[in-house]
């Protein structure tokens, strides 16, 4: 005598095997799936549906592993009654999930806000804190592990998380959902003397003042605060509070005697004789050889200014040939090296021309990641005057 299963219970293992991303899996092959993350780090686990199988196998029945297991194995079942045989379903197993052990794409919530403030204080993460983890959130956290020393897997895992922690401070609430409070004024509207002049010419350096330095806060110096406090993402006061100042300090160089008394000195090197490559004969061209470690600003054939300049070392190589200028930024922030990149010339890919703190301490002591380094200020600042985007780069030996 034959029993039918019902209809329902048909049904839903039919069910669940259609929502399964495999089928027909027997207790021979292992088999294992990834879920897609979620918002915690935790995992979970979900029973098997059973199927019936013919009296000659054993009576087991079993639940799936926990999510953290590798190879979970799936469970077989049977039932048996005397010598009557139940009629066998097709074998099916729910495939049980498995979570990335971290944070992932796909994640949400305040472990996800957290990261995101960590990485947007070492300049990988840019923009508002979302509690999302998005393809922006992946690539910051893949580029972070790169420069670590970690394996780029786009996941925050338990050693990416220690490393981010170790370099970072605790964001505050404010900071996980964009709630920036302006702090109490340093130095505001009607203030003279010194320090304020110093403020100008800070602002002068990465381009937000313009004209002679003077000792009084006036309506100009809070134009140039308020840009610079709008392209940070600070509230846009005028005034210079705590945040704003640390930023500016950070990103600028102190002023020179020259710079605070409004001298403009001729840039070092100009019109230095170099032999030229024959491609920068020929109209405006920034003249780069690797061999005397120079850069020169050429016009129709004419040197009009020359620079040392520093290069990558053989296994980050400054690219030669020609190239155009296709991006300009005085205030650049590399988010691969957390460096500053002030004046940037940007002619292939990341490889730039820029000023760099390290070359002008360190000399050639040191190389860079595959830029061209320049250490002299002021030549670079009237460089980045005179070459605007689309100008030819040539680099050669």
């Amino acid at each position: 005598m034959t029993r039918k299963l019902p209809a329902t219970a048909l049904l839903a293992v039919a069910t669940l095997a259609a929502c399964s991303p495999t089928t027909a899996v027997t207790s021979a092959a292992p088999s294992s799936s990834t879920q897609a993350p979620g918002s915690t780090m935790a995992t979970s686990t979900m029973s098997t549906p059973t199927t019936a199988t013919t009296s000659a196998n054993p009576i087991s029945s079993t639940s799936s592993p926990p999510s953290s297991a590798p190879d979970p194995t799936p469970p077989t079942t049977a039932a048996t009654t005397g010598a009557t045989t139940l009629p066998s379903a097709p074998a099916t197993t729910a495939i049980p999930s498995v979570k990335p052990a971290g944070l992932a794409l796909g994640s949400a919530g305040e472990q996800v806000r957290d990261l995101q403030h960590r990485l947007r204080q070492l300049s990988w993460f840019a923009g508002s804190i979302t509690g999302t983890f998005e393809d922006d959130t992946l690539q910051a956290v893949s580029g972070f592990q790169t420069k670590r020393g970690l394996p780029a897997t786009g996941v925050a895992d338990a050693a990416t998380m220690a490393k981010l922690i170790a370099l970072t401070t605790q964001p505050t609430h404010d900071e996980l959902y964009n709630i920036l409070r302006p702090g109490p004024a340093i130095y505001r509207v009607g203030m003279a003397s010194p320090k304020v002049r110093e403020m100008q010419a800070r602002l002068k350096q990465i381009g937000w003042y313009a004209g002679d330095v003077v000792d009084t806060y006036g309506p100009k110096t809070v134009s140039a605060v308020k840009g610079f406090q709008a392209k940070r993402g600070f509230p846009v006061t005028g005034e210079i509070d705590q945040r704003t100042l640390d930023s500016l300090v950070g990103r600028t160089h102190a002023p020179s005697s020259d710079e605070l008394n409004n001298v403009v000195p001729k840039p070092e090197g100009m019109a230095a004789p170099v032999v030229l490559d024959p491609r920068c004969l020929t109209g405006k061209v920034i003249c780069i050889n690797k061999t005397t470690r120079k850069l020169s600003w050429v016009v129709d054939g004419k040197t009009q200014l020359t620079m040392s300049a520093r290069f990558g070392p053989a296994h980050e190589p400054t690219r030669e040939g020609t190239f155009y200028v296709y991006f300009k930024a005085k205030d650049w922030v590399s988010k691969l090296y957390d460096s500053p990149m002030p004046y940037s010339l940007f002619f292939s890919g990341g490889q730039a021309v820029h000023y760099s703190y390290s070359f002008a301490r360190l000399g050639y002591n040191g190389n860079s990641h595959g830029c061209v380094n320049v250490r002299n200020w002021n030549g670079l600042v009237w460089l980045y005057s005179q070459a605007p985007v689309g100008t030819k780069v040539v680099v050669y030996r």
